[in-house]
């Protein structure tokens, strides 16, 4: 690893780990560049701004279940509908479990949370991404037949990613001991095969007439 590199990574972890403790507002480039063992000078050579090196710690520190959604958008490999959201809506709980508590605190201040939203929007990104590109998921199901023409996209990717959120939720209000992080994802993947299984099956009785 070049040096330019290993200061880079060394930001990139000093940052998640700051944000982590003391969420995203509070969080400072002075004190990530200290905790990186760097000058602030040399932290905004590598990054543009601070929430240029949010969008990093996001894409590059977290579980990314985006680039997942894309994966499976252009070639499913071989897998069934059901096993690709099962790993999307394992790799989205992991993702909003590990940022909850960085972006939590941006919303106790909204004037920091309406600049965050105007520099996320001015670099292209945001939370609404993986809602939008898993409903493109499933449109392009669709289009393989591989899910009923009837069903809506939208409302099945909000339900999904939803229920994902809730479940990061509960994690951290109710501080929920983690024997290890295997043991975790298993929980985890037990989870998203049961919301996986209702939002393809649906829970209407087909049987009945109402």
């Amino acid at each position: 690893m070049s040096r330019g590199a290993d200061t880079r990574a060394r930001i990139l972890l000093a940052a998640e780990q700051l944000m982590r403790e003391a969420g995203l507002a509070r969080t400072t480039t002075k004190e990530i560049a200290r905790a990186a063992g760097c000058s602030e000078p040399a932290l905004y050579r590598h990054f543009a701004s601070k929430e240029d090196l949010v969008v990093a710690v996001l894409q590059e520190r977290l579980p990314a279940f985006g680039p997942l959604i894309s994966q499976y958008t252009t070639d499913p490999g071989g897998r069934s509908l059901h096993d690709c959201l099962v790993e999307i809506a394992v790799e989205a709980t992991l993702f909003y479990e590990s940022s909850f508590a960085i972006n939590v605190s941006l919303f106790s201040d909204p004037a920091l949370l309406r600049r965050h939203r105007e520099a996320m929007s001015a670099l292209g990104t945001g939370p609404h991404l993986p809602l939008r590109d898993l409903a493109g998921l499933l449109r392009a199901e669709q289009a393989r037949g591989r899910m009923s023409s009837g069903a809506d996209p939208d409302s099945a990717a909000a339900a999904l990613l939803g229920a994902c959120f809730q479940r990061a939720f509960l994690h951290h209000f109710h501080g929920a001991a983690v024997a290890d992080a295997d043991t975790h994802r298993e929980q985890v993947r037990e989870f998203a095969i049961g919301v996986v299984a209702t939002v393809v099956t649906g829970i209407a009785d087909t049987h009945h007439n109402h």
